[in-house]
């Protein structure tokens, strides 16, 4: 009989699922709305707020008279000064976390210190992070060695996309204690990251197989995948139940599941119930 571990920590975050509600809500209210770049990274669930009406634009001169709704992300100082001066209807489901990064920048830019931000250069969450620094020097690392390769400055302030693995943003801190006189960290990698990341390592531990489940555009979803292969090497990355090739379970005993921050309950759901047809 096989078994599957399912992680309690999978799917929606606080900060998706408020988001999605906002969404929602905004869709009944409104009869012309969009949102600025996809709410969340599920294409699956992209595709069901624009059957209730919520179409997706990728700049502000795309858009009309309507409401606009600002992705879970968030967006671009420059982007927000456009929506302002558009006198646009705005629903804010920019995520509190990202929020917190995003002030955290400005302030630091607006005190004399030169920003480094810990995370992916094109996510769209970090080039909204980034927006905020100003006309302060600014740096995206990925990593100790882009890290490695940033100038001395006097004083230096450090954020992280809040995705980011603590232990990546841990090593960049201690590099750049060497770059500065003066080194001021603000940890704003999400606690239910942290707790997603944790989990996924424990469950990959001990069973035969790991899926985890979501958009492969989703940043926290691929970085669950990359952990859990570190750990267990036969972890699959799929997006639906629709992913899911028969022949992987094949003597397999356990299997755990785990799912980025974006990922609906209801495509966990299909998984589990795939599985459990499979392994009949």
């Amino acid at each position: 009989m096989m078994e599957i571990v399912l992680a309690k920590s999978a799917g929606f975050c606080f900060g998706v699922k408020r988001a999605v509600n906002m969404a929602f809500k905004a869709a009944d209210k409104s009869d012309s709305i969009c949102s600025l770049g996809p709410l969340i990274h599920s294409p699956q669930l992209v595709k069901k707020l624009e059957n209730e009406g919520i179409r997706v634009v990728d700049s502000v001169a795309d858009m009309v008279d309507e409401t606009v709704i600002v992705r879970s992300h968030g967006i671009t100082r420059s982007e927000e000064e456009e929506l302002v001066a558009r006198q646009l209807k705005v629903v804010d489901a920019t995520c509190p976390f990202v929020k917190k990064a995003q002030q955290y920048v400005s302030s630091l830019g607006n005190n004399g210190y030169a920003v480094v931000i810990v995370g992916e250069q094109e996510h769209p969450e970090v080039q909204g992070i980034v927006s905020y620094a100003a006309d302060a020097a600014a740096w995206v690392v990925a990593n100790v060695e882009q890290a490695q390769a940033i100038p001395v400055q006097r004083k230096i302030g450090l954020v992280a996309q809040t995705t980011q693995s603590f232990e990546n943003f841990r090593d960049i801190s201690s590099i750049l204690l060497n770059k500065c006189k003066e080194l001021r960290v603000f940890n704003t990698i999400c606690d239910a990251t942290a707790v997603r990341q944790q989990e996924a390592r424990s469950i990959a531990s001990k069973v035969d197989m790991m899926l985890v489940i979501g958009g492969r555009n989703s940043a926290n979803t691929t970085r669950l995948a990359s952990i859990c292969t570190e750990i267990q090497p036969q972890t699959y990355h799929i997006e639906t139940a629709a992913g899911i090739n028969p022949n992987w379970v094949t003597g397999i005993s356990t299997i755990g599941i785990t799912a980025g921050a974006s990922t609906p309950e209801w495509i966990i759901g299909e998984v589990m119930e795939k599985l459990r047809e499979i392994a009949k």
